[in-house]
């Protein structure tokens, strides 16, 4: 066990990370560049980075129990949610000794909190906190990680509870992996930008499925997904608008109908019979199927 002394000074570190990264969260929106994880912030005067060159990351400041764990887009390591709901998250190489797994395991026997950062695309990672290593599969060489409610951390409740709790954030948690991932990937192959209006500002920019999630065949994948301003986005789900399979836009009759103001003429009725703007690279353009799909339906609303 760590001594007293550095016990008081590594939770008071995760505690500082915690609401640094609330703070960045809040600024930046969920979506973290990797850049600004590796700086990191002050703490009495010792700089504290969040990541490093491998997955089980621990700054200086802190002497045995590593901060966090990252996984890599397109990395080497499978982590994956096993049958339970949990998180799977790799050893550091073969070796279960290695002092990077004996960290995480140090982590798991006293109950210490950390940080995962989910790498969604190259560079930029979701960070979720606080995660807890919940079990230790030397056979598979992998640790299970749960997610919880950082409300929860100084409270001594009943382990029963901690496990429901913990299998229902984690699942929450799987979905929004899902989500985020597919928005960035479909912004990334549309330069940020709408392909309609070509409004450039990511806080105003959506990854729209053509086919909906809710439905077969709607997989977050880009060539199901155009990047669309909020206004267009919502306009497309309501049917104001239609694209056609050859990528022509396609506005609903009694919206080219009306007349209210500037926003409608420009904003909407201007697109008609124009052309979507589509990724360069024919892996990352809209399926013709999926729009197909989508076009008939637009058809029988309109």
């Amino acid at each position: 066990m760590p001594e007293r002394s550095q016990i008081f000074v590594d939770a008071e570190v995760r505690m500082a990370t915690f609401d640094w990264l609330s703070r960045q969260v809040n600024e930046h929106g969920d979506v973290i560049p990797r850049t600004l994880l590796a700086k990191g912030f002050d703490f009495h005067g010792q700089r504290v980075p969040l990541v490093g060159p491998q997955g089980i990351f621990k700054p200086k400041i802190i002497q045995e129990i590593p901060l966090s764990i990252t996984t890599a887009p397109h990395g080497p390591y499978d982590d994956s949610f096993g049958t339970d709901g949990f998180l799977r998250y790799k050893y550091r190489g073969q070796n279960p000794d290695h002092h990077e797994n004996v960290g995480l395991r140090k982590a798991y026997r006293y109950k210490i909190p950390l940080v995962y950062f989910h790498g969604i695309v190259p560079g930029k990672y979701l960070p979720i906190w606080p995660v807890f290593i919940v079990g230790d599969n030397p056979g598979s060489l992998s640790f299970k990680v749960a997610v919880d409610d950082i409300s929860y951390i100084e409270q001594d409740s009943k382990e029963q509870d901690n496990l429901a709790r913990r299998i229902y954030i984690t699942s929450t948690i799987r979905n929004r992996l899902h989500q985020r991932g597919f928005r960035e990937r479909v912004l990334e192959a549309y330069k940020e930008q709408c392909a309609l209006c070509k409004l450039r500002h990511r806080e105003l920019l959506d990854a729209a499925h053509i086919v909906p999630d809710s439905e077969p065949g709607g997989e977050p994948t880009v060539k199901n997904g155009i990047a669309f301003c909020k206004l267009h986005h919502a306009a497309f789900d309501r049917f104001f608008i239609g694209i056609r399979p050859d990528y022509v836009i396609v506005l609903r009759n009694d919206i080219l109908r009306e007349t209210d103001g500037p926003m409608l003429q420009h904003g909407l009725q201007g697109l008609h019979n124009k052309k979507l703007i589509i990724p360069n690279k024919q892996n990352l353009r809209p399926d013709p199927k999926l729009l197909s799909w989508r076009w008939e339906r637009f058809r029988n609303v309109a």
